[in-house]
């Protein structure tokens, strides 16, 4: 497994071929555009969409232990729920959009479509591997640290790098 991570990391510093550059580049922007896209149905103040598709994971139940912390906490604050949602997936657009923090982002990515994916896997009329689809590809935009191509993390890591400031550690890891 460590030989794997490492063949991936080497990858992600080095690629020699421009179409895997491109290729890396495209996906991170793509998905960022899905997420700038998706997010102009979650609006605030009501959140009305979000809380049609948020009821599916009790209505329509994929995990229990999900659907029963949907159910006591989140319908029950959903306004605060609403708000974070909507932020992070505005943040999750425009850092993937923009290719910096992306591995940082990408990982935010996986965590809200595995959330999307509790909820929604048995509404009617979803096609289950469109949320499979999305959390592969945001687990490729990690692997291939996609922002150094075409991204901000591409312009900034080498100098984040020469620092010896502790935020620019994180971004490092974050890049």
């Amino acid at each position: 497994m460590t030989a794997a991570v490492g063949m991936v990391s080497g990858l992600a510093d080095r690629p020699s071929d421009l179409g895997v550059r491109i290729s890396a580049a495209t996906l991170r922007i793509g998905l960022g555009v899905m997420w700038l896209v998706n997010v102009q149905w979650k609006f605030p103040p009501g959140f009305l969409g979000l809380r049609r598709y948020t009821s599916f994971a009790v209505t329509r139940e994929v995990w229990h232990p999900y659907a029963v912390i949907v159910d006591k906490f989140v319908l029950s604050h959903f306004s605060i729920f609403g708000w974070v949602v909507f932020m992070a997936e505005a943040s999750l657009a425009g850092f993937l959009i923009l290719g910096l923090a992306t591995r940082f982002w990408a990982l935010v990515g996986v965590a809200q479509s595995v959330a999307i994916t509790l909820s929604v896997l048995n509404a009617p009329n979803e096609w289950p591997w469109s949320y499979y689809l999305m959390i592969l590809s945001h687990l490729g935009v990690f692997a291939l640290a996609a922002g150094r191509f075409g991204g901000l993390d591409g312009v900034l890591r080498p100098l984040w790098q020469q620092s010896d400031g502790r935020v620019a550690r994180i971004l490092v890891r974050a890049s």
